[in-house]
């Protein structure tokens, strides 16, 4: 019988790691709980690459070394599982796990991720492989409305692959777009992992969201510009497409236009409009495609006024200084330095401070404290005016001896509030405050409106109703995912909900994008329901079995003995950085990302306080480095969900042949995100700190 190579490699990986266990208790001087905590990690390792489930070989052997650490003691074996199991059913965050989910499903069933390649690679035909272009952000945009992978690869493998062949592709590229574009929901929010990473580390959701944005643009990007170069460079691994996949066909009342009138759909349909050789087409319906095609103008004019009435916006009064540079008080006495409250000076009497109530004195004028207002001020009576402090009652007044009320130094008659007293002691109402002047936009703004000015004269110049056909199908299929994911993340991001209350928007959009594209059958909801079910099962059991594991493996020693060894190695926070992301890395091949964080992130997780190193950016490097979880082999679970709806003639090694040129843009990406982290630090750190 034949070996295939992908279980020699698994059988090779499972002897190293028992030899390499079986070398460290040799060695040992003298075998302790550590040593059986880390013998624990290298058995589940091994159970799980021959298959056992994942979940149940984390309860098991924990349960079992647990037993052991405690002496043999089957009561507080049993209580430590039992606590572990209710501290992670507890943890509320999980909750949005299968309401995302849900959400991802629905869309799924929607049918709409057909409409949008479709939609894609018509509008980016000029492209250079505009096929494999329209793959990835296809898969960008679906990834971020769902959240689920192996759906996004599947659904992709039906639909874009035959396309891609049926226009000349190479295999190996085509392949390689599919399974890498696929695998951005692993990145891209709202993914699961990322809620899997925080529950496990104790890092916000909402903040590993916020800095997945741009590492998950910037990882597309890089895919999309590799194709791109790709194809510029050798045109035979990804034709341009022909005449006929480009052509659209346009409804029989826009051909009559378009045949009588004109091609260029804005002035042909004003023409229309107004009766000139409007070809017998109903009024109604030339309105509703003049609407369609206005709406990139109606778009401009509200982002524009938007940007100016921002750009415009009056600068915030400025606060009123006292002469020795500080802010003028009116609550009371200053504190002094210390913070104690100031005595008053010995000399010259007591003074009150500002802003307390003062007796007139015996003769003169009585004087405003500073910054008092005009408004509060009395009209004077027979034998003087009255001064009265800042937000005291009227009750409390005390008629003036004698002489006139000063005006303090700086006092702003245009403060007015309620009447200002006139020579007869009569209230005449005062003037109110003028409001603040806006200031003049400034030359970025108008640079801007420039540029969005020429753009969109240039849209309609090349529109043609070819051209609005296709922008009502990216109306029909983009816009309302768009309009899914701003509401989902937008209100995770800016603070307007938790994720498990955006989770729960997001799955009556689900319902409401089914509804509205006719798909919300009871068969697709009861397949959404089960899928959900069984996925958000498997998420919270591993969680189950890693709380278990992990506390059995903290019992044992584990943990302390792992984290002794790598201070050892005296390394630096860039060396210890680059080791965790290699070991990510390996470990990447024979196990999934679940295995991976949930297994080896409560290792990582403490020793990160050691070396300096934000768990949030460790996340992120985390996340960027688990892609290769679904692209590497032999596991490569990517390359499975494809090769299951693949041609015959499509090979394994093809696929994985495929992968290898995005494995090395998502190395370069960890590179970048560990040389410029402002990537993905700078939103968080905006929005949240």
């Amino acid at each position: 019988m034949k070996i295939k190579k992908e279980l020699w490699f698994g059988l090779i990986i499972m002897g190293l790691i028992i030899a390499g266990t079986g070398v460290m208790l040799i060695s040992a001087d003298k075998i302790t709980n550590g040593h059986l905590g880390l013998m624990m990690l290298a058995l589940v390792v091994v159970a799980i690459m021959m298959g056992f489930p994942t979940a149940f070989t984390l309860m098991g052997m924990g349960m079992i070394f647990t037993w052991l650490a405690y002496e043999e003691n089957t009561t507080k074996t049993l209580d430590l599982m039992v606590q572990s199991a209710f501290k992670v059913m507890s943890n509320d965050v999980l909750i949005s796990i299968p309401l995302f989910v849900f959400m991802g499903y629905l869309v799924e069933r929607a049918n709409l991720i057909e409409k949008l390649f479709k939609s894609l690679h018509l509008s980016l035909a000029r492209v250079p492989g505009s096929l494999a272009v329209a793959t990835l952000f296809t898969c960008a945009v679906f990834a971020t409305a769902t959240g689920i992978v192996g759906a996004v690869v599947t659904l992709m493998g039906l639909l874009a692959l035959p396309q891609m062949l049926k226009g000349g592709y190479d295999v190996r590229l085509s392949a390689g777009a599919i399974t890498a574009g696929g695998c951005l929901g692993i990145l891209i929010p709202p993914s699961v992992m990322l809620i899997v990473y925080g529950a496990t580390a104790g890092v916000s959701v909402v903040q590993l969201y916020a800095g997945a944005f741009f590492p998950g643009i910037m990882l597309a990007g890089l895919y999309i510009v590799y194709v791109i170069i790709v194809a510029k460079l050798k045109p035979e691994l990804a034709p341009p497409l022909s005449e006929e996949a480009r052509k659209v066909n346009l409804p029989a009342l826009t051909q009559q236009i378009a045949d009588t009138v004109g091609n260029r759909a804005l002035p042909a349909l004003v023409k229309a409009l107004k009766g000139k050789r409007n070809a017998q087409v109903p009024a109604g319906y030339i309105l509703k495609q003049l609407g369609i095609t206005l709406l990139p103008a109606l778009l401009f004019v509200v982002v524009a006024g938007l940007s100016y009435r921002a750009a415009t916006a009056p600068l915030p009064p400025e606060e009123p200084v006292s002469a020795s540079g500080g802010m003028m008080s009116l609550e009371g006495p200053a504190e002094t330095s210390g913070g104690g409250l100031a005595e008053p000076p010995s000399s010259g009497g007591v003074q009150e401070p500002p802003g307390t109530l003062r007796e007139p004195p015996s003769s003169g004028g009585v004087q405003e404290p500073p910054g008092a207002s005009s408004s509060l001020r009395e009209p004077p009576g027979a034998g003087g005016g009255v001064q009265e402090p800042p937000g005291a009652a009227p009750s409390l007044r005390e008629p003036a001896a004698a002489g006139g009320v000063q005006e303090p130094p700086g006092a702003a008659p245009a403060a007015t509030s309620a009447a200002t007293p006139a020579p007869g002691g009569a209230a005449v109402p005062a003037t109110p405050a003028p409001e603040p002047e806006r200031k003049p936009a400034g030359t970025g703004f108008w640079i801007g409106f420039a540029v969005g000015l020429a753009a969109l004269a240039a849209l309609y110049g090349v529109m043609s109703f070819q051209r609005l056909e296709i922008f009502k199908m990216l109306l029909s299929s983009f816009f309302p995912l768009v309009v899914l994911i701003l509401a989902v993340l937008g209100s995770i991001v800016f603070g307007l909900a938790t994720p498990t209350e955006a989770a729960a928007v997001g799955a009556f959009g689900g319902f409401v994008l089914a509804a509205a594209y006719k798909q919300l059958t009871m068969t697709v909801v009861k397949e959404s329901v089960f899928l959900t079910a069984k996925t958000s099962a498997m998420v919270c059991w591993l969680f189950v079995g890693s709380a278990i594991f992990s506390a059995a493996f903290a019992l044992l020693g584990g943990q302390e003995l792992v984290e002794r060894w790598v201070m050892s190695m005296n390394l630096t926070k860039t060396e210890f950085l680059i080791l965790s992301q290699v070991i990510i890395f390996i470990l990447g091949w024979p196990l999934e990302w679940t295995e991976i964080i949930v297994i080896f992130m409560p290792i990582f997780i403490p020793l990160l306080d050691d070396f300096g190193v934000d768990p949030l950016f460790f996340g992120l490097l985390v996340a960027l480095n688990l892609q290769t979880a679904f692209l590497s082999p032999p596991v490569a679970m990517a390359a499975f969900y494809l090769k299951g709806v693949s041609p015959p003639h499509v090979t394994l090694n093809q696929i994985f042949a495929g992968m290898l040129p995005f494995m090395g843009i998502q190395v370069l990406a960890i590179i970048l995100l560990y040389n410029f982290p402002e990537i993905g630090m700078w939103l968080p750190q905006v929005l949240y700190r």
